[in-house]
Order: C-alpha cells, then sequence, then structure tokens
C-alpha cells in the first residue's frame, strides 16, 4: 500500500482542527508548545518510512513512556509483574486516586500515573541503572543513539508533582512501594520528559508489532505471548478513560500522552505515532485521534 498519499490526505482534512483542544498546561513547559503543531510517521516492518507535517520534531512523550517502562519491568518480572499492579481499564482519570483507597492501593493498570509508579518501582529496585534505562531502551528501540531527556521540562515535572507524589505515599502507605517515594518520582519524572519525534516513537513502538523484534536490528525484546499480552494492555487501557471509544473508532493499540503524542501499532505491519499537543477532556490528542481514525479508515486495516 502506498501510505504517502493517504498521510497527505489526512494532513489536509484534519486541517479545520488544528490548534483545537488544550494544550496540557499543569506542566507548565508544556504549555508553551504551540497547539497548532502537527507531525505523523507511519514505520512498516519491512523499513519504509512515510512522515507527514512536523514528524521529526522532538516533543515530550509524557505518559507514552509507561509503555516502554512496562515493557523493562515485563521483561524482568514477567507475570509475577501482574501481582502488583492490575490490568484492567481504569474508568477514571489518568491521576486519580479514588479507585487507590478502595483497591487497597493496587493500581487498575500500569498506564494510569498510580500503575507507573510501581512500574517505576519495580525498575529502580530491579535496574543498577534505572535513571538512563528507559533513555538507552529508546535508543536502540529507535536507532537514536541522540534521544534525551528535556532537563526543563524534567524540571517542571518535578516542581508541580504533589498529585504524584501523593499518590506514591498513598501507595506506600499500603506497602505497595518498595523504593523511596521520591526517588521513583524523580525517575519517573525524568521518563515523562523523555523528548521524541514522531518518527523516533514509530520506530520504537515497531517491535509489537513485529512479534517483539526490533526488525532493524534483530533484537529480540520480548517473546511473542508477552509482546501479545502488552499489545492487549494498550488496547485496553492505552487512551485513559476514553479506551472503549478510542477502540471504538481507531480499532488499534494505542499509547498516549498529554505531551499530545499518540502511538499505535498494525500488528504485523507498522507502528504510527502522531502528535499534537491541543488534548481532549481525557487527555488524548484531539488532532490525533481523528487522524488515526481515518488512517484506518483509509487503509482499512485495523486488529477487527
Amino acid at each position: 500500500m502506498d501510505y504517502a498519499p493517504i498521510l497527505q490526505r489526512i494532513a489536509a482534512d484534519i486541517q479545520p482542527l488544528i490548534g483545537k483542544g488544550r494544550v496540557a498546561d499543569y506542566i507548565p513547559e508544556l504549555g508553551k508548545v504551540r497547539a497548532t503543531r502537527f507531525g505523523m510517521a507511519l514505520v512498516t516492518v519491512t523499513g519504509e518510512t512515510h512522515t507527514i507535517g512536523d514528524a521529526d520534531e522532538r516533543f515530550s512523550i509524557q505518559s507514552i513512556s509507561k509503555l516502554f517502562a512496562c515493557t523493562l519491568a515485563f521483561q524482568r518480572l514477567g507475570e509475577e509483574l501482574w501481582k502488583r499492579v492490575g490490568r484492567e481499564p481504569s474508568g477514571n482519570a489518568f491521576n486519580s486516586l479514588v479507585q487507590l483507597e478502595y483497591e487497597q492501593g493496587i493500581p487498575r493498570n500500569p498506564f494510569i500515573n498510580a500503575g507507573a509508579l510501581v512500574v517505576t518501582d519495580v525498575l529502580c529496585r530491579n535496574l543498577p541503572g534505572a535513571d538512563t534505562a528507559l533513555v538507552e531502551l529508546l535508543r536502540r528501540l529507535s536507532g537514536n543513539d541522540t534521544i534525551a531527556v528535556d532537563e526543563r521540562v524534567a524540571r517542571s515535572e518535578l516542581e508541580h508533582a504533589a498529585r504524584n507524589r501523593a499518590m506514591a505515599y498513598f501507595m506506600k502507605s499500603f506497602e505497595r512501594l518498595e523504593v523511596p517515594v521520591e526517588r521513583i518520582i524523580d525517575v519517573y519524572s525524568r521518563n515523562c520528559a523523555i523528548a521524541m519525534s514522531c518518527t523516533d516513537l514509530a520506530r520504537a513502538a515497531l517491535f509489537l508489532a513485529n512479534g517483539g523484534v526490533v526488525p532493524h536490528s534483530g533484537e529480540r525484546i520480548l517473546a511473542p505471548s508477552p509482546t501479545k499480552r502488552l499489545s492487549a494492555l494498550m488496547l485496553t487501557c492505552g487512551t485513559y478513560d476514553a479506551a472503549g471509544d478510542f477502540v471504538y473508532r481507531v480499532g488499534l493499540p494505542a499509547k498516549s500522552g498529554v505531551g499530545g503524542g499518540i502511538v499505535a501499532v498494525m500488528p504485523g505491519a507498522w507502528a504510527v505515532c502522531v502528535w499534537s499537543p491541543g488534548l481532549d477532556a481525557s487527555g488524548n490528542s484531539l488532532v490525533g485521534v481523528q487522524a488515526l481514525e481515518w488512517l484506518t479508515t483509509l487503509t482499512g486495516h485495523s486488529i477487527f
């Protein structure tokens, strides 16, 4: 399939939506990004790369980092990971404390903030180089050795992490965290502040479309079964409390972030990333969701 004209049509059709939605300003550094930015990159398992717009401009990946942090934790703990964090959609906002009270401090899934804090605790406990482990993984997955943390965003994250600290200390009261809270918050904030482009992220996610193997290097990241399971979690939990609507409209496993990025995979075929900073009420890129819906409509490709 020739994806280039499809991306061109999507870019033209989403123009009336560009600039709409609200940029995430609760992290002040993110609020400085112009809502009019838009980029999209699709990379196939055979190595073809198709881009449109600002696809090579770096942005803060934010909660997309949770997908790759969960990959690292799954590599080390396997199914044991699910004794510490659940696999169910939350039905609440990504930074909600409500369910933690009812569920004895065990987060619903690894893609909400509470779950990602538990995953970060796992990484800090099991990886001597936890501070740089995620950046190193993303460099290998994308083939780009220049990927790094945006230090300004990291400082902004740390200065406005009161709710994440509250969640972490609350889970600590249930003895769900083993590492000191401030250590967890520091690593978590820096992981969210990693800056990547749409092209980088599409390449980084491609192992999920290729049975757990990175196409350009041949490195096996996960066995086929864990790869399938991680993709299933993306499908049911990857777009906050709008996962059901996203699956209905798009039909792909995906992970979003409040930096405006969404990465999605078509198993056996390609990975795609779209970026537009204006968010909908659930924290997903408003333009990004529409662009991905049109992508699956125009290509006829989804998992259904």
